[in-house]
This record gives C-alpha cells, sequence and structure tokens, in this order.
C-alpha cells in the first residue's frame, strides 16, 4: 500500500495505491489519520490505484468517516474500480459514504 496527499483549499486528497489489507490498514489507519489538519475541512480519498480492499480497510474508513464527521468535517471516496465499488455495494458503505466518479465530482461535490 502506498500513500500520497495533495492539499488544496482546506481540503486534503489522499491517493491509495495498492492493497489495504490485515497487513496494511494499520498503517493505512496511521497514515490518513496523519493526513489530515485540523484546518481541513474535507478529504478526498481516491482508489483509482487501489487494486485490492479488505474488511480491516473498510474498518480504517469508517473510523476516518466518523472522526472527520467529529471535527466538521466530510470524507468523500472517488474513482473506485468496479471491483471495488462491488465491495463497497456488498458491504453497504456505498449508502453510508459520498461516491463519486473522479476528483473532479468529488470536489465539486464539496463546493471546492
Amino acid at each position: 500500500m502506498d500513500l500520497t496527499t495533495e492539499r488544496s483549499e482546506n481540503v486534503v486528497c489522499v491517493d491509495v495505491k495498492g492493497r489495504i489489507d490485515g497487513s496494511t490498514a494499520v498503517a493505512f489507519e496511521e497514515a490518513v489519520r496523519n493526513a489530515f489538519e485540523e484546518s481541513d475541512r474535507a478529504m478526498i480519498m481516491d482508489f483509482r490505484e487501489l487494486a485490492y480492499i479488505s474488511s480491516a480497510g473498510l474498518r480504517v474508513i469508517l473510523l476516518t468517516a466518523k472522526s472527520l464527521q467529529s471535527q466538521d468535517a466530510k470524507l468523500v471516496l472517488c474513482s473506485l474500480s468496479e471491483q471495488i465499488r462491488e465491495v463497497f455495494k456488498i458491504s453497504g458503505f456505498d449508502k453510508l459514504l459520498p461516491i463519486h466518479e473522479d476528483r473532479e465530482e468529488a470536489r465539486a461535490s464539496l463546493g471546492a
């Protein structure tokens, strides 16, 4: 798993590459937590290059969403492959979190 961040107008974009599973979930959680700054009002997770996500990864995403919500910030997701989108659909996460086709659409949904 590889994670890169980019910040613009108090929105942090997190690009996730590779696999999020039991062996990488803790590192993923720590990296995401460290990417978010107090001045940020939203996080966009871009899964364009995500190959696999397990329930451990889904748990981190849910915990991140709850943490951001408690800080009056939003989490939105974008660029899910068909395989990753199916995981989110089966788990019901597509009903819990906003999912957008690409980063531009995700940013527009935030009014950024």
